[in-house]
């Protein structure tokens, strides 16, 4: 089962927030709550939130067990960009742009299969589309 939670907007550039959510990225939702309350960056207060709001999601509305929950998936893509504008001498102005992030969550079971294992069976079924070729090309060599 795979609970996703969704933080819009935020007011933090998706490269501060791309450093915390990579310490993160992987682990068991007790370890990764436990990493992130130590962690002084600012993104670690939001992504926080954004854990325990998917554990009572999971708890409450799918009924399962926040000890077996790992982070599936988290991605940390760019919102809009607020444009400002600083004065400069001479008449000039200075552009400011502030950027915003949108984080999105994936929790998973420790049961649930990893997306590693589908790639996997893609690469091999790869190797046997290419393998009936090359022994094509083998027994035409043979018969010459």
């Amino acid at each position: 089962m795979e609970v996703t939670a969704k933080l819009n907007n935020i007011r933090i550039a998706p490269r501060k927030v791309r450093q915390v959510v990579d310490l993160v990225r992987g682990k068991k939702v007790q370890d990764a709550l436990a990493l992130l309350s130590f962690t002084v960056n600012k993104p670690a207060r939001a992504v926080e939130k954004l854990i325990n709001s998917a554990v009572a999601s999971a708890k409450n509305t799918f009924h399962l067990d926040e000890t077996a929950l790992v982070i599936h998936t988290i991605t940390v893509d760019e919102g809009i960009k607020l444009k400002r504008w600083h004065p400069m001498s001479r008449g000039r102005a200075y552009p400011i742009i502030k950027r915003s992030s949108h984080i999105a969550l994936i929790l998973s079971d420790k049961n649930s299969s990893k997306p590693e294992v589908v790639k996997t069976e893609k690469k091999e079924t790869v190797k046997v589309k290419k393998q009936p070729a090359v022994a094509k090309a083998k027994a035409a060599k043979a018969k010459k």
